[in-house]
Parts: structure tokens; C-alpha cells; sequence
């Protein structure tokens, strides 16, 4: 390959275009071609199939991303190496779901929450795996390649603002968005983005994804302003928008996103502390 084509096939842009499409590629083939038609057909369930379903898909997702930038950057994926992988995901997890948890608590103290039924252990199967290898998809595609791609060249601070803009553009297509929803989309962009710059891997931003969208149907909120995933508890929200959340869910309350903005600062300080941060190179290069 002479050199003029291979700055072009590492250019930043060229293995940001190529990861995505070729991750998102190979999930919907297997999707579509093997793993549906083999498990819808053989198993009579369809919580039970979309589970298993899902679930290959984390898999694939993860493999495909490991070994494509393996081949393609020749270099260790050290973005999803296991050093702290268990400690990373249930802090994560934990961390998420103990934000929106305390919001709920608040709620509940003002008698602005109160629950009504439970709803069963169902949404443990299907439902949550879609949680799981949606969460997932974000920050592969959000993180692992335009984020740390992004990052690798131009900087953490003008990476920052550009991806947490690039996360919330699909967001507001949302059913019920509000300026306090958009606002939310731009700081949960910015606490992924830091998070993966303070660990240099995904497992902390994505539990805490996970976590966090957890917390909303399990509490009985909209989920982003979706209504129809289904909840764990059947609860009613009864209290000002502006404290318990509009019809977008819990997070477009005041109180998350006052929560996460302390999150958002936590990690950027620890981040600067662990000098974490990748300056603007004086010469932009498109190698890592």
C-alpha cells in the first residue's frame, strides 16, 4: 500500500466510518441470518429466544470489535482488557442505579412517588437483555471507536463537547423530549465520555449506562421518553415536572441531572488528577 492510501485507510475518520460499519455489519448479519431464525424456531418462547438472541449478540458485538481494530490497528485492545473488569462493572452498574434510586428516595420522602403493583420477574428476561446489548452498542460504536479515536487526535476537552453532542442527537427524536431531557442527553454524554478517559475502557461507562436505564423501568419511569418497555414496579409520579420528571422518565428531573453534573465533575477531576487528559497535538496525526 503506498503511502498516500495508507494515510487514507488510518485516517481518523476512515477507522471510525470502517469500525462502525463493519461492527454494526456483521451484528445485523448474525442476527438476522443466524441466531433469529435458528432460535425462534426451535424455542416456543419468544422472552426465552429474544434472551439467548441478545445475548449472542453481546458476544458478537464484543468479538467482532475486539478482533476488527486487533487486525486493523495492530496494536493490544486494551479497551477491553479485564484488569478491573468485575470491580468496573458492578461499581458501574451500582453507581447508575444508586443515582436514580436517590432521586426516587427524594420523591418518596416529598410523597411525590408512591408504588402501586409489582410487576413480576419477567423483565429480567427479554427486556433486560435488550438493555444490555443496547447499552453495550452505545458505547462501542459512541466510545470505543469515536470517542477513543476522537480523543487519540484532537484532544479529551474538544472530544468531549463533540461527542456528547453526537450522543444526544439521536435522543431527541425521542417521544416527549424537553429542553431539561436535552440537557440531560448532553451531560450523559460528557460523564461516558470522561469515564472512559479516566479508565481507558469501556466497562465503566457501560454499566453505569446500564444501571442508570435500568433504574427507570425498574422504579416504573419512561425510559428516555419511551413508554412501552415495560416496568418492574407500577408506581405513580405525582408531583411538579420539574422534580419528578416529565413524561420522558425520572431523569429529566432536576435532581438527576443535578446528580450527574457531580458525577461529571468527580471523574473529569479525577481524570485531571491522574493526568488522563490528551492534550490538542500542535500536528494533528492519524495514527495512535
Amino acid at each position: 500500500m503506498n503511502s498516500k492510501l495508507n494515510r487514507i485507510f488510518y485516517f481518523p475518520i476512515t477507522r471510525i466510518i470502517l469500525g462502525i460499519g463493519i461492527c454494526l455489519g456483521i451484528l445485523i448479519a448474525v442476527q438476522n441470518f443466524i441466531s433469529k431464525p435458528i432460535f425462534q424456531n426451535l424455542i416456543t418462547s419468544k422472552q426465552i429466544a429474544d434472551t439467548i438472541i441478545n445475548y449472542i449478540s453481546v458476544a458478537v458485538l464484543l468479538c467482532t470489535y475486539y478482533y476488527l481494530f486487533q487486525l486493523y490497528e495492530k496494536r493490544k485492545i486494551s479497551e477491553l482488557s479485564k484488569k478491573n473488569l468485575l470491580t468496573e462493572l458492578l461499581g458501574g452498574f451500582t453507581l447508575g442505579f444508586s443515582i436514580l434510586s436517590l432521586v426516587i428516595l427524594v420523591l418518596y420522602l416529598f410523597d411525590f412517588y408512591q408504588v402501586i403493583s409489582f410487576s413480576g420477574f419477567s423483565y429480567f428476561l427479554a427486556p433486560f437483555s435488550f438493555l444490555v446489548i443496547a447499552a453495550l452498542m452505545e458505547e462501542i460504536f459512541f466510545r470505543a471507536i469515536l470517542y477513543r479515536i476522537l480523543e487519540n487526535w484532537i484532544g479529551t476537552y474538544i472530544t468531549l463537547f463533540v461527542i456528547s453532542i453526537l450522543f444526544e442527537l439521536p435522543h431527541i427524536f425521542n417521544d416527549n423530549v424537553t429542553i431539561l431531557s436535552v440537557v440531560l442527553g448532553l451531560l450523559f454524554g460528557f460523564v461516558h465520555g470522561i469515564m472512559f478517559t479516566y479508565t481507558k475502557r469501556i466497562w465503566l461507562p457501560f454499566a453505569f449506562h446500564l444501571g442508570w436505564n435500568f433504574a427507570q423501568p425498574f422504579y416504573g419511569s419512561n425510559l428516555s421518553g419511551i413508554d412501552d418497555v415495560g416496568t418492574i414496579l407500577n408506581a405513580d409520579f405525582n408531583g411538579p415536572d420539574l422534580i419528578t420528571g416529565s413524561a420522558y422518565g425520572i431523569e429529566d428531573s432536576i435532581l438527576s441531572i443535578g446528580f450527574l453534573l457531580v458525577i461529571c465533575i468527580f471523574f473529569l477531576f479525577l481524570s485531571i488528577r491522574g493526568n488522563k487528559i490528551k492534550p490538542l497535538k500542535n500536528k494533528l496525526q492519524h495514527r495512535i
